[in-house]
């Protein structure tokens, strides 16, 4: 399984990003996918999963109404739209892809993609 991530870079604060993780070796619409964040000293931590369904999806309280997560079954590839970009959004990026809705350091992991919001 491989998960590559694409789509961070820097930008000012108000601004916005698309995140993109295309996934190969695995059977996409099995799977759970989603995206956790770590800054710098930080403890990586939740961002948003979508169902292997895309019926559902789920975000952490500070990007609700500002991030959105989608998956494209046909491109194995599932993607986090960021707006309203603020500086406390700064961290390096990873998704994942777990057979549960939980993920575990078990499951598959992209490589992380930075992301970095100026004020």
């Amino acid at each position: 399984v491989q998960l590559v991530e694409s789509g961070g870079g820097s930008v000012q604060a108000g601004g916005s990003l698309r995140l993109s993780c295309a996934a190969s070796g695995l059977t996409f619409s099995s799977y759970h996918m989603g995206w956790f964040r770590q800054a710098p000293g930080e403890e990586r931590q939740f961002v948003a999963a979508i169902s292997y369904s895309g019926g559902s999806t789920n975000y952490t309280d500070s990007v609700k109404g500002r991030f959105t997560i989608s998956k494209d079954t046909d491109k194995n590839t599932v993607y986090l739209q960021m707006n309203s970009l603020k500086p406390e959004d700064t961290a390096v990026y990873y998704c994942y892809a777990s057979p549960t809705t939980i993920p575990t350091i078990f499951d598959a992991w992209g490589q992380g993609t930075q992301v970095t919001v100026s004020s």
